[in-house]
């Protein structure tokens, strides 16, 4: 009886943790809106970006990887030439700071979980953080 107990409390906690890492739909949905409004048309409605111009969104590390310099492009934009996965891009992209925490939440965690890409979700807890931290 004990070994289905500590089973059945295994799967309790790995589904929690699953939960906690997986997007919800409706985060999914708002960000979606906002990559259409401001993001699609230089990222393209694939994420496949523009060679050599804009980087695309499709299985890179960079996406894929840690929150807070996403989270940093976003707020603060980008003017400088980026190395990603081994190729380069030049194009500026403005800053987006006008957008609120959630909106970048979500649209962050909508790139993050589509294009062929899983990662975890970024909350608007982590975007208030690194905006407090820009100045």
């Amino acid at each position: 009886m004990k070994g289905v107990s500590f089973l059945c409390l295994c799967c309790l906690i790995s589904l929690m943790v699953f939960a906690a890492l997986a997007p919800d739909k409706l985060s999914m949905a708002r960000g979606k809106k906002v990559y259409t409004t401001y993001c699609l048309t230089c990222h393209q409605a694939d994420g496949g970006g523009v060679p050599g111009l804009n980087p695309p969104l499709e299985k890179t590390s960079f996406v894929a990887g840690k929150k807070t310099p996403l989270i940093r492009i976003v707020l603060k934009g980008m003017d400088q030439r980026a190395d990603i996965d081994g190729e380069s891009y030049s194009n500026t992209m403005p800053p987006h700071k006008f957008l609120s925490n959630q909106q970048i939440a979500d649209v962050l965690t909508f790139v993050r979980n589509s294009f062929n890409n899983k990662a975890p979700a970024i909350t608007a807890a982590d975007v208030k953080y690194v905006r407090s931290k820009i100045k």
